[in-house]
Formats: structure tokens, C-alpha cells, sequence
């Protein structure tokens, strides 16, 4: 909630001292109040015994009067007589006597002499009067409610009641009230009808009405809070009722707030006492909390500030604890500068040489291309060690590590405004100060044989052979990590073209990331059918039929149009997506071969098989399963050295192969490293002699003795022979006659597609230029 320290302690400190100040203001009131409740319950209870007194006196002083007027002889002998003048001079003069509201006579007969009975209930009046002797209490006359007294008439035999009636209303309860110490609200109820209610005041509240029921009914003798809207202690006490049917009592009624008003200016006091000590406290609070946390803002401060790589120191200005934490920042800071700066020297150079490293170099490259104007160039230089593992094999890791530090060092002696860092084990790169790749390839080609002086290493000199790859970008054009990748990728460059200095070739490298693309692509075409087949025939030099088909993949991009099959597969070779591409070319040479033979065309299907599947069991497996599945007559074709990586393996491969019925065919042989050990262990039935042998046989030469030494050498392992690139009816000719087996060529047919496949080999014909030589097999 609060973002400061000092706000924060100001807070506490101010409600603390707030909380324990309301406290003791609670437990005052409350002592308070309980003191005053208790006060006032006491003088209820006494106005209530006060009550119960004067109630006694003034009913003993009533029936002495009426106990006078009934014995009197006269008063007798006119009531008997039914002299009503006198009976009412009488009740008159006693009842002016004695300061009565009411004096009245009931006969027997209900007669009443003294008042106007309409203003009585009679019926009730005479039955209590006759139900008991001498019956007294409340009564009500006019809707008003009276205390009534009464005393029998006997003449001598009862002949009616002398009634006297002081009425209970307002001036009456004021008497009473000043009878007490306090300042109580006294007033009578009674019950007419269900309802309570008041002498003088009428219908009297919901809420005070029910608890005069309720303590009548409970018969409570003892103060009781009534909760309202101003809480007031009442004390209820019942008053006898000439009806037995209905009540009355008197209602004393003290409220809560008059008896707490004495103390009010004490809470008063008390709250203003409190508000200036908080006041005090808040200020006192706010002094300290900015002792404490004005050091504190200046750590958090310096903190920042060390995090952001800044230089800083805490003003120690205190011995306490905050004094003793600032010095203690200050040694931390100290010792995190020291460690960034190691980190950072360690980040930045190479653990072994103390060369710059890759992240030191791109960061000066990265502030030259920013610094760089439009016709400025950023040239950087990867030299690389030749033969370093047989160098660093020689004479141990460290020192090969030392040859690289010490060649680093003589590169900066002989240019000392160039950047040496290094990137790998065996290359150093320079960051040249010049801005024109020309110029540094001929400052680089001056110094190459200084560069590659003896080293001398433990006493010992240390030939120093080393290639160049330079690479140059302007601003804006390449990042600092491409610009060395770059000059990598010349370093490579020049050693496949072995020389000692070469600038990047842009046109040579191409565009490796269209070509990473278009493998991807190819794998979407295998997915989707995209690629297709070609099939050339294979002529059969000695029938002159077409006894079989290779099928060639072919692949017509939707934007790139026609990607040669060598730049596809060679990639997919390269990328280890070959046996996706296999896999899509044998499935469909095999129900290309089913609707050859549904045609009515019964050819050997060769398809080309990677030297990279040879010894991978699982393929052997999949394309076993496959032509068997499909009772295929299938040809792998595979090139000799396919075997040398794993001879074990590819050869148990090949093995399997046979054993399945799938022939097996060494294809371009000839064109790369023929081995004899290896030919005669391949379970092969055809052998290819490579094109680039056949297109010259024209000319004789030793092409030809080749062709026909390789010839009469598969034929003596039981191999047949076929002869790829025929373009002439010449050469074919020839190749008859040196015995060779099959032809495939253009002169035979070009690659076609399977519709026109079955058309070609529906109307195929030829002239064979000579009849073909038996055949002995060794």
C-alpha cells in the first residue's frame, strides 16, 4: 500500500498508539456506562419501593374516608331512605375534603347517586364491588384509568357501596417523579382491549409496549435495558386492578443518555487528549522513520546504481547498524566491480590464449558497421591452421595452444591496428582497420610468408602453414555474426581450391537457405504425389527387346518449375531425407511395374538405391516386405563404394537382397574408386559401365579396351553387363560386338513417362547393326 518506509513506520507507530488510546477510551466508557447503569438501577429500584409507599398511604388515607362515610348513621339512614339530596351533600362534602376527583354511591340495585353513570361501566364496576368487600384499585372511568376505593354500605343489611376515585394522570406522576434523585419519566399503563395503554400519553410505542407485556407476564421486580432508538432503563410495577380481567402498572423510565451526559466532556477530554497525542506521536514518528529511512533511500539509490553498472559509495555517516550496513555496501560494491571486471575480461577473451573471443570480436565488428558510411567496408580475415590436429598430435595441447597465442601475437606485431580474436581451436580472426577489401588481400598476400615463419616452441621451431578467408560487407548490409560466417565459409573456399588466400564467393556458395527450403518442399511433395517418375528403357543387345526400365524421379516445382534430380537428391543424401525419397520411388516403380504387366509388359524395374541405405537394416526390411508384397521384379542399383563404410553390414544387406529375389546392379562402374577386393565380394547380377566411357568409344582408343576388358571381367563373375550413354547406332554396334549385354541410352530412348512407356514398348522394333557373340559364363 505504501511505497515508503518512512510513510510506512509514521503509519504503524500512529496506529499503534491510536489503537491502544481507543482502548482505554473503550474501557472508560464502558466502566462509565456500567457505573451509570448501575447508578440508575438503584434509584429506579428506590423510586419503585418510594412508589409502593405513597401508593399504600394514599389508598389507607382513602378508605379511612370511605370506612367513615359508610358507618355514619345519618349517611346510613339517607341511603336507606333513598334521601338522594342528602346522600349526594354528603359524598360532596367529604369528597372536597379530601381533595378527590370522584365520590359516588353504587347500590345494590345499581343505582348510582353522585355522578353520571353513563361515564361508568357499571356492569364491571358493580360486579367487582360486589365480589369483594372493601374491593379497591385501578378502574377505568371515561377511558381514563382512576384509583378506586370502596366501602360497603350496611343499613343493616348491605344496601350499596360508597366508591371514591383519585385519578392517575399527568400532575399525579410529576408528584411522583420529584419524590426521586434522578430525573425518571414515570407514567401508568393499562391493559384495554390487549393493548397497553398510557394515562396521559395514549398508545405508547411498539417496542414499549411489548416490554410492558413481557414484564408483566414475567413479573419482573428488577430494572431491565429497553433498546431503541435512545436505550433507557425501565422499571415496571404492577398496580392491582379492580377488573381482575385486565392490568395496570406504573412505568419508571430513566434514559441512558441523560445519565451518561455528566461524563461527556470527560470522553470529550479524553478524545482530545488523544488526538494531540497522536498528533504527537505521528510527528515523533515521522522524525525517526526519516532518521531510519534516509540512509536506507540512499542504499536503495546506490543499489540502482550498481545495477546499472555504475560506480558507487554510501556516505557512512552513522555508527549504528545502518552506519555498519553502509560500509558493508561499500566492500560489496567494490568487490562486484572487481568481479564484473573479471567476468567480463573472461567473457570476452579466450580462456586459453587470452585472445579476444567470437563475442568480443562481434562486438567490435557490430560498432565498425555502425560507425561505417556508405562506401566504407568492414573487412575481416579467418586465418586457419592446415593440418592442426596432426600439428597439435605432434607436439600436445598446450602447445598448439601457445603456437595459436603466439601466431595471434605476430599477426598484431606485424599490423598493429588490427583486432585478433579466436574463433575455434585452429582459427584466428581479423578485424582489419583498412576499409577496402582489395587493399587488405594485397597487405595480406605481402605478409603471408612472414605469417608463416617458424614458431619457435619450447626451444623448438614449429613449421607454420596457414590459409586465408576474407569477407567484406558495407553498412547496413550484413550483421557482424554473418560477416564471419562469411569468412568462414571463404576459408573453406580457398582450401577446396587449394590456395592461400581467397575473398568470399558469393556466386559459388548460392543460397543455402533456398536450398534448406527446398528440402522441406521436397518432403511436402512426397506427402502430397508431387514428384513423379520417368522410366528408360534397357535394350537387350542380343534379342533386341526391351527387357527392362530404370525409373528416374523427377520433380516439376510450383514456382521454381523443372529441379534437377542430381541438386534434390543430392541434397536429400546430404540432410538424411534419402530414405523418404527411396521409399516414395520404389512404391511407385512397383505399381508402375503392376501396370506394365496389366499392358502386357513384363520388364525388370530397376530403381537407385543410395549408398546411405545400403546398411540400414530397416530400409532392407521395408523394401523386402514391399516387393514381396507386390510379387515385383526389381533391380536395385547401387554404386560400388556404397559398401566401404560399413562392408559387414552393407554386404549382409546385399546378401538379403538376393536371397529375396531383388537382383542387384553396380552402377557408374568406372567412375570413382573401383576396388576388385570389393567387387568380388558384392552378390551382384548386373554390372553398369559408366556413360562417360561408352560416349567415346567411337574414337577407339583405350576407352574402348577399357569397355572391353570391363566387359569380359563381369561376364567371368557371372555378371551381366550394361553400357549407359548410347547415342550412336556406332557405339551401339560396338558394344555388340565386344559382347556387352544391355544398352540404355538416348539412341535406344530417352526417360518417358508410364503412359508413354506403354505406347513405346507397344510399337518397338530394331535392327540390331550386327548378330551379338555367344556368351560363356566362367
Amino acid at each position: 500500500m505504501f511505497q515508503r518506509l518512512q510513510t510506512k513506520l509514521t503509519v504503524l507507530y500512529a496506529g499503534l498508539f491510536a489503537l491502544a488510546l481507543s482502548l482505554v477510551a473503550v474501557t472508560v466508557y464502558v466502566a462509565i456506562a456500567s457505573n451509570a447503569q448501575r447508578t440508575v438501577r438503584q434509584e429506579l429500584a428506590a423510586s419503585g419501593t418510594v412508589f409502593d409507599r405513597v401508593w399504600a398511604l394514599r389508598t389507607q388515607r382513602l378508605q379511612d374516608g370511605a370506612d367513615l362515610l359508610s358507618r355514619d348513621f345519618g349517611f346510613r339512614a339517607a341511603i336507606a331512605t333513598h334521601d338522594r339530596p342528602t346522600v349526594e351533600s354528603a359524598v360532596t362534602n367529604l369528597r372536597q375534603r379530601l381533595g378527590l376527583d370522584l365520590a359516588f354511591t353504587v347500590g345494590v340495585d345499581g343505582d348510582v347517586t353522585g355522578m353520571d353513570p353513563q361515564r361508568l361501566d357499571l356492569e364491571k364496576l358493580w360486579s367487582a364491588l360486589d365480589a369483594e368487600d372493601g374491593a379497591q384499585g385501578v378502574f377505568a372511568i371515561d377511558g381514563q384509568p382512576y384509583q378506586l376505593i370502596s366501602a360497603p354500605i350496611l343499613s343493616p343489611t348491605l344496601t350499596g357501596w360508597i366508591v371514591f376515585a383519585a385519578r392517575l394522570d399527568e400532575p399525579e406522576m410529576r408528584a411522583l417523579e420529584k419524590l426521586s434523585a434522578i430525573g425518571l419519566d414515570a407514567q401508568v399503563f393499562d391493559q384495554r382491549g390487549g393493548a397497553w395503554i398510557s394515562a396521559d400519553h395514549g398508545p405508547v410505542n411498539s417496542a414499549l409496549a411489548a416490554f410492558v407485556g413481557q414484564a408483566m407476564h414475567d413479573k419482573l421486580s428488577e430494572p431491565r435495558m429497553l433498546r431503541g432508538g435512545a436505550d433507557s432503563l425501565v422499571l415496571v410495577k404492577p398496580i392491582t386492578t379492580l377488573d381482575k380481567a385486565s392490568g395496570a402498572a406504573l412505568v419508571l423510565r430513566y434514559p441512558m443518555a441523560q445519565a451518561m451526559a455528566p461524563y461527556r466532556p470527560l470522553m470529550g477530554a479524553v478524545v482530545i487528549v488523544g488526538l494531540i497525542g497522536a498528533a504527537l506521536v505521528a510527528a515523533a514518528s515521522w522524525a525517526l522513520s526519516r532518521g531510519i529511512s534516509k540512509p536506507i533511500s540512499a542504499l536503495d539509490e546506490a543499489a540502482q546504481r550498481l545495477q546499472r553498472g555504475e560506480a558507487v559509495a554510501v556516505e557512512v555517516t552513522t555508527r549504528d547498524e545502518i552506519g555498519r550496513l553502509a560500509q558493508s555496501f561499500n566492500l560489496m560494491a567494490e568487490e562486484i566491480r572487481e568481479r564484473e571486471a573479471e567476468m567480463t575480461r573472461q567473457a570476452l577473451h579466450d580462456g586459453e590464449t587470452g585472445l579476444p573471443n567470437r563475442r568480443a570480436l562481434e562486438r567490435t565488428i557490430e560498432g565498425r558497421l555502425a560507425a561505417a558510411s556508405a562506401n566504407q567496408q568492414v573487412v575481416i580475415s579467418a586465418i586457419g591452421f592446415d593440418r592442426f590436429p596432426q600439428v597439435r598430435a605432434a607436439i600436445g595441447y598446450e602447445l598448439a595452444t601457445e603456437l595459436v597465442a603466439k601466431l595471434g601475437q605476430r599477426i598484431m606485431d606485424i599490423a598493429p591496428g588490427v583486432l585478433v580474436g579466436r574463433l575455434t581451436t585452429s582459427i584466428l580472426c581479423v578485424v582489419s582497420d583498412r576499409d577496402d577489401l582489395d587493399e587488405v588481400l594485397t597487405a595480406a598476400d605481402a605478409v603471408l610468408s612472414k605469417l608463416e615463419a617458424p614458431i619457435c616452441l619450447g626451444g623448438e621451431p614449429v613449421d607454420v602453414h596457414i590459409t586465408h578467408g576474407l569477407a567484406a560487407t558495407g553498412a547496413g548490409e550484413l550483421d557482424a555474426a554473418r560477416l564471419i560466417e562469411r569468412a568462414l565459409i571463404a576459408l573453406d573456399q580457398a582450401r577446396a581450391a587449394h590456395k592461400k588466400l581467397m575473398a568470399f564467393d558469393a556466386e559459388a556458395y548460392g543460397d543455402p537457405s533456398a536450398n534448406l527450403s527446398l528440402m522441406s518442399e521436397m518432403l511436402e511433395a512426397v506427402r502430397s504425389g508431387a514428384l513423379y517418375l520417368n522410366h528408360q528403357p534397357k535394350l537387350d543387345l542380343r534379342t533386341g527387346a526391351i527387357s527392362g526400365v530404370e525409373a528416374l524421379v523427377r520433380w516439376t516445382h510450383l514456382t521454381r518449375g523443372f529441379v534437377r534430380p542430381d541438386l534434390f537428391v543430392d541434397m536429400a543424401e546430404e540432410t538424411g531425407h534419402i530414405r523418404a525419397l527411396t521409399d516414395y520411388v520404389l512404391a511407385q516403380a512397383i505399381k508402375d511395374q503392376a501396370k506394365l504387366r496389366a499392358a502386357g509388359h513384363d520388364v525388370l524395374m530397376s530403381v537407385n538405391v543410395s549408398g546411405r541405405l545400403i546398411d540400414d537394416a530397416d530400409f532392407a526390411d521395408f523394401a523386402i516386405a514391399q516387393v514381396q508384397a507386390a510379387d515385383a521384379r526389381v533391380c536395385f542399383e547401387i554404386t560400388e563404394t556404397a559398401v566401404i563404410g560399413n562392408p559387414d553390414v552393407a554386404l549382409g544387406v546385399l546378401e538379403r537382397f538376393a536371397d529375396a529375389g531383388i537382383s542387384v546392379s553396380i552402377d557408374d562402374y568406372g567412375s570413382g574408386l573401383s576396388s576388385l577386393a570389393y567387387l568380388k565380394q558384392i552378390r551382384a547380377d548386373e554390372l553398369k559401365i559408366d556413360k562417360a566411357f561408352v560416349m567415346t568409344l567411337e574414337s577407339g582408343g583405350k576407352d574402348a579396351l577399357l569397355v572391353k576388358s570391363t566387359v569380359d571381367l563381369a561376364h567371368s563373375l557371372g555378371m551381366k553387363v550394361t553400357a549407359e550413354g548410347v547415342e550412336t547406332r556406332e557405339a551401339l554396334a560396338a558394344l555388340q560386338l565386344m559382347g556387352c549385354d544391355l544398352a540404355q541410352g538416348y539412341f535406344v530412348a530417352k526417360p518417358m513417362g508410364l503412359d508413354k512407356l506403354i505406347d513405346f514398348l507397344g510399337e518397338w522394333s530394331i535392327d540390331l547393326p550386327a548378330e551379338a557373340p555367344a556368351r560363356k559364363l566362367a
